[in-house]
């Protein structure tokens, strides 16, 4: 499960950062989460063997199909549930760290009935 949720955490920190910057580097990810650069690089190597990302001779990355899917999910559901424990009462940097833990182990069914209650159509 770590793995997963490690490698669900850098494709979302790398979807966040290009929201924000022209391009991505390993360097900007690292600062990012406080990591080192050297462990950075090497969740880089494993994110580019499954296929999830790309990094070009200069060292910009880029997500690819699958790398993006993961990511934008992993970041949808973090901005419903942090906003909704927000909502709830729950202070926005506990409510945010809590979203973080609960992204990754929530399941699909769970997170859509979430989904339908905290924003019902």
């Amino acid at each position: 499960m770590a793995n997963t949720e490690s490698a669900e955490n850098y494709l979302e920190t790398i979807l966040i950062l290009s929201k924000r910057l022209p391009v991505v580097r390993s360097v900007d990810v690292a600062t990012e989460l406080g990591f080192k650069k050297s462990s950075v690089s090497i969740a880089m190597k494993n994110l580019r063997q499954k296929q999830h990302i790309t990094v070009t001779d200069a060292g910009y990355i880029y997500l690819t199909d699958s790398g993006r899917e993961i990511a934008e999910m992993i970041y949808e559901r973090h901005q419903l549930i942090s906003s909704w424990l927000i909502r709830l009462g729950v202070p926005e940097e506990i409510a945010t760290e809590d979203a973080c833990r609960m992204e990754h182990v929530i399941s699909k069914e769970s997170f859509e009935a979430l989904k339908k209650h905290v924003f019902p159509s």
